[in-house]
């Protein structure tokens, strides 16, 4: 699956799409491909205060429970749903599918994620055991 370049990603495989001051969240095709299939997604309501490197909700499948942080602080405006219906939606497109939208908080916070170059670099190390 392909990779935005109009995201920006975490060491901890989650990608964030800023568009003036809301950011969509999710979690990426390296992420998802790791856990297998998804059996289900909590996720935050609406009006909850994420902050950057904090978990926000978690994605369990057969393998595992894994927690996903926020990239970027900001309060919840939105959670996908369909998720906690069809969690595998994930599976289908984890580049494409986000989980919540936030309201960011402070913009600045862009500046220590990855670029996608960089995110591909490091997720290259990570195969290579580095």
């Amino acid at each position: 699956m392909a990779y935005s370049n109009e995201c920006r990603y975490t060491k901890e495989h989650e990608w964030i799409k800023i568009e003036g001051e809301i950011g969509s969240i999710g979690i990426t095709d390296f992420a998802q491909h790791y856990l297998g299939d998804l059996l289900s997604v909590e996720l935050p309501e609406n009006g909850i205060e994420v902050l950057a490197g904090q978990p926000f909700g978690s994605v369990e499948s057969a393998k595992t429970v894994s927690e996903v942080c926020a990239p970027m602080s900001g309060t919840v405006i939105g959670s996908n749903d369909e998720l906690k219906k069809e969690p595998g939606k994930i599976n289908q497109d984890a580049n494409q599918v986000w989980m919540i939208k936030v309201r960011l908080t402070n913009p600045g916070e862009s500046s220590g994620l990855l670029s996608l170059g960089e995110y591909e670099e490091f997720m290259k190390q990570e195969a290579e055991g580095h």
